[in-house]
């Protein structure tokens, strides 16, 4: 089975993919730039958070296995006894919705966990949920007198040794009520239909979800709801306003039973310019201690044989992001993920394409290539770091130093893969919008930048944009007709 101290390294793993569901949201406000790099700034200062707690403290684990340590005494301080079932809260209202669809077999899953080798070539699909257990005394045949239950139950019959002993048979009384139930597909078929259709389902729901928050949160209510959210307490208080949303995050967090469906509610608030940047970090960061609650109750519930391990890596998991919260937030100036979830919108909302290029290499491409790596071993490991790091040191060195113009300029900035990608797509208007877009959100002489216009309100300043890049458009289509 797995131990407590490789499954620490799965943990963090988990807390980043976690964040990619919100960081998917943003897409569907893809189509307006302002929304769409406030959103996406909302979303990934979730990404950024989880990234840097884990460049942080996953080396600091495997030098001092702290997680490991500190968890292991809480667990051994207190004589917690198992339980049966762990805490449903949300779960009473969606557990009867998706048993229509699948429902899985747990003792199958029980067996495989506890390295089962048979049990891995059973169906984990449930097909009977009402079985009933009958005890019999019956003979039953045994290799040897040695193993009958008792000398004066025991008996010889030529080549045969019988016994007497309770035999346990398990009737099925009633099928399960699902989509599969009657079906002969194997479980890889069922998942690769199952998958499909949860992805469909997910995605009308975000979609509706966002429409609904268009069409309600305008006017009078918009500006009430950001009124009381992005509030601060008066001074001397103002600090406690972050740490109150914090608990806020966490609350609402542990009534939904997920991060990921409180952080994807936020994100298209934040991309409405109803929550502010700064008042969306500390709800996420409550988010992520929110939802290592559940994890400790239903570790609480676990059977006492597992309870220790089940409560330990639940712990670890609350501490991570404790230790996490503790390095990003008290210290303003560390609150890096605020000022890189910033940059990127700004970057997001200029060349909207390259929102892809992040999800696909934060979320697959970058683990799938750092999982190749790290089965690989030291060597390799350090063939492939060391450079990487030497590359990453040159950057910063040149950028502290202002010499970014002695690299080519693909190397320094987006906008000539951005006219790659134009011409690519046949859509010529597409990279000089975009330009004219960076030089107007950037111009010394207006003194206007995408962070400053995030602030603006209302739908008027929504309308001056969309006037701003139709006239690009017309500027365009003028210098097209003059060449």
């Amino acid at each position: 089975m797995l131990t407590v101290e490789k499954a620490i390294p799965m943990i963090m793993g988990a807390n980043i993919g976690t964040s990619v569901t919100s960081t998917i949201v943003t897409l569907i406000q893809a189509g307006d730039r302002d929304e769409f790099g406030r959103a996406f700034a909302g979303a990934t200062v979730h990404d950024f958070f989880n990234w840097l707690s884990v460049l942080v403290l996953l080396p600091l684990e495997e030098i001092t296995s702290y997680h490991y340590h500190l968890s292991n005494i809480i667990v051994k301080s207190f004589k917690i006894k198992g339980g049966d079932d762990g805490p449903k809260l949300l779960k009473v209202l969606t557990d009867s919705l998706t048993k229509l669809f699948i429902q899985l077999d747990k003792k199958v899953l029980a067996e495989i966990a506890a390295g089962n080798q048979e049990a891995k070539n059973k169906s984990l699909i449930k097909i009977w949920c009402k079985t009933f257990e009958n005890v019999i005394f019956s003979n039953v045949t045994v290799p040897s007198p040695e193993n009958c239950t008792s000398p004066t139950l025991c008996w010889t019959e030529g080549n045969m040794t019988w016994t007497l002993m309770n035999t346990t048979y398990e009737e099925n009384i009633a099928k399960c009520k699902h989509l599969f139930v009657s079906t002969n597909l194997s479980d890889s078929a069922i998942g690769l239909i199952l998958l499909p259709l949860s992805m469909l389902i997910l995605g009308t729901s975000l979609i509706i979800l966002i429409k609904v928050l268009k069409s309600e949160l305008w006017g009078p209510v918009t500006a009430m709801i950001k009124k009381t959210i992005n509030t601060d307490f008066p001074s001397p208080f103002t600090w406690m306003a972050g740490y109150l949303a914090i608990l806020v995050g966490a609350g609402m967090t542990f009534i939904v039973q997920s991060s990921s469906v409180f952080t994807s509610t936020i994100t298209p608030l934040v991309g409405l310019g109803v929550i502010s940047l700064e008042r969306a970090y500390p709800l996420t960061l409550g988010s992520n201690i929110g939802t290592t609650t559940t994890a400790i109750l239903a570790a609480l519930a676990s059977p006492g044989n597992t309870l220790q391990d089940s409560l330990q890596i639940s712990l670890c998991h609350f501490f991570f992001n404790i230790s996490g919260v503790i390095l990003w937030y008290p210290v303003p100036f560390m609150r890096l993920p605020i000022h890189f979830a910033r940059s990127l919108g700004d970057i997001t909302a200029t060349y909207r394409w390259f929102a892809f290029i992040y999800l696909i290499f934060c979320f697959f491409l970058g683990p799938l290539l750092m999982l190749e790596i790290s089965l690989a071993g030291w060597p390799v490991l350090l063939a492939v770091g060391i450079p990487m790091l030497f590359l990453l040191f040159m950057l910063l060195f040149i950028h502290t130093f202002d010499a970014l113009h002695i690299l080519p300029s693909w190397m320094t900035s987006l906008k000539p893969w951005n006219n790659m990608i134009s011409r690519i797509t046949g859509n010529r208007t597409t990279a000089q919008i975009s330009a004219f877009a960076t030089d107007c959100f950037s111009c010394p002489g207006t003194g206007h930048s995408l962070s400053t216009r995030w602030s603006r309100e209302g739908q008027t300043n929504q309308n001056k944009v969309s006037e701003k890049f139709d006239d690009s458009e017309v500027i365009a289509d003028k210098s097209q007709s003059g060449i």
